[in-house]
């Protein structure tokens, strides 16, 4: 049984993976990557390492959350080292501490390797520090597309609107009505600037700005 990375590869900008990121693909027999990591990134792995797409869009997943977890499983009990290569860090909204917990429940080695969230990233590229002295002393980091079996949401959007200065919202554009309306209802100035940014680091990042 050899072991499974748990690789963040950071934001989509290539190079902005790290360099363990890196050296973790180079030894890789097995990559299993999702849809947000960049092709290059793939590219540093062995020309004789197995390159499996479990990539997900909203309303199309390649393979479901708790098969993928069950390969990564198989392939280490293969004797293979494996890289889980996913966009950003694994562990902020990448399912990766499910990943682990399947990992551990079977006795598989696995090591994480943080990547650079686009939580942080992201605001950076397009010139909107998260904190600033003087005008923002908290970060807030917020899921925009809850799993959508739960029956009532699990955010509290109270606490959110009025407790902390910077919000930062991943994979929101979907629900951004949505999450305009209850930031609004539950105290936030409509006033506040905001900024939508897509494609992020890449060439083609797009940023629009403007107020609640």
């Amino acid at each position: 049984m050899k072991k499974v990375y748990l690789v963040g590869a950071g934001p989509g900008d290539p190079g902005l993976l790290t360099i363990k990121g890196m050296e973790c693909l180079r030894k890789a027999d097995v990559v299993v990557y999702d849809r947000l990591v960049h092709p290059s990134i793939v590219g540093h792995a062995r020309p004789d390492a197995e390159t499996i797409y479990v990539g997900k869009a909203s309303s199309d997943h390649t393979m479901r959350q708790e098969d993928i977890n069950r390969l990564l499983v198989e392939k280490a009990l293969q004797g293979k080292t494996v890289v889980r290569l996913k966009g950003g860090d694994p562990f902020i909204f990448g399912r990766g501490g499910e990943e682990a917990e399947e990992l551990a429940t079977e006795g598989v080695e696995f090591e994480i390797v943080p990547g650079i969230s686009s939580a942080v990233a992201v605001p950076a590229y397009a010139g909107i520090p998260v904190t600033h002295r003087g005008l923002c002393s908290t970060l807030g980091i917020v899921t925009g597309h809850e799993d959508p079996s739960k029956t009532s949401s699990s955010i509290k959007w109270d606490k959110v609107a009025t407790g902390i200065d910077t919000i930062v919202f991943l994979m929101g554009v979907e629900n951004l009505p949505n999450i305009v309306s209850e930031l609004v209802a539950n105290g936030r100035n409509s006033s506040t600037p905001i900024a939508v940014i897509r494609w992020v680091t890449r060439p083609e990042q797009e940023t629009i700005t403007g107020t609640l």
